[in-house]
């Protein structure tokens, strides 16, 4: 099999827009925004240990795998660029979200809100989505993580010559998860936002458990992936790519 450069674009028109991108792109924001309301939210506990170390995880793992999902058939079918521009617009999202609540947050409560809910309710809960801590954590896990998912498939599927979706996608997000996981956690609890007693579980259970449902889902991903190349006749190939995660433009 030849390396190709650039689109493959079996016949699409270049001018013509994609039919699915701008909804993938609204899919990925969603599950980032709900995934870090969730993390806030409470931390899960089954029982479950490996050893002596309690496999207990915030509740935002549930869901946060997928967006690694969405970050994998974006850059295999879409290319490293446009892959980019989603994760600034998730990026960016979020941001607006800490911003927010922050905002509201800080605004006077009614009365009647005060006597069913109260300030004291909210920072327990929301509190943490526009906490300092967990802001920076979140967004700088997000940040580097989903660029390294994003960077590694694109150099993976050009080595590879397109073939070994499975390796490509796995390989991809043992390493972006993996800076995500170790990331967050080390930063909330700098912040204070986590204890440094549940940090090592907390790392080693969300990294199993997001390299897990990721797994799990590679059929899953194939058949998103071989979907979208057949509708939207594209398979971008970053070759000679400039993979500078800080540039906008797809």
């Amino acid at each position: 099999m030849t390396a190709y450069s650039g689109d493959v674009t079996q016949g699409r028109d270049p001018r013509q827009p994609f039919r699915y991108y701008d909804l993938i792109l609204a899919l990925f924001v969603t599950v980032l925004l709900v995934s870090n309301i969730a993390s806030s939210a409470k931390i899960v506990d089954w029982g479950i240990s490996l050893g002596s170390l309690r496999l207990a995880f915030d509740a935002g793992t549930l869901l946060f795998p997928i967006s690694y999902i969405f970050g994998d058939v974006l850059t295999e079918v879409y290319g490293y660029r446009r892959s980019r521009r989603v994760i600034w617009a998730g990026f960016g999202a979020a941001a607006l979200m800490s911003a927010t609540l922050w905002l509201v947050g800080r605004m006077p409560g009614e009365e009647q809100w005060q006597n069913y809910a109260g300030q004291a309710s909210y920072d327990a809960i929301l509190g943490g989505v526009s906490s300092g801590g967990i802001v920076v954590a979140s967004l700088v896990a997000y940040f580097a993580g989903e660029f390294s998912n994003s960077f590694v498939l694109a150099k993976m599927k050009v080595w590879s010559q397109g073939r070994y979706l499975w390796m490509r996608t796995i390989g991809s997000t043992l390493v972006g998860e993996g800076v995500d996981s170790t990331l967050f956690v080390v930063i909330a609890c700098l912040f204070g936002v986590f204890p440094w007693s549940v940090a090592l579980t907390l790392i080693v259970t969300n990294y199993i458990f997001k390299v897990g449902v990721e797994t799990i889902m590679t059929p899953v991903t194939y058949q998103i992936v071989a979907l979208l190349k057949r509708a939207e006749h594209e398979d971008y190939y970053d070759i000679g790519t400039d993979f500078n995660p800080f540039r906008l433009e797809a």
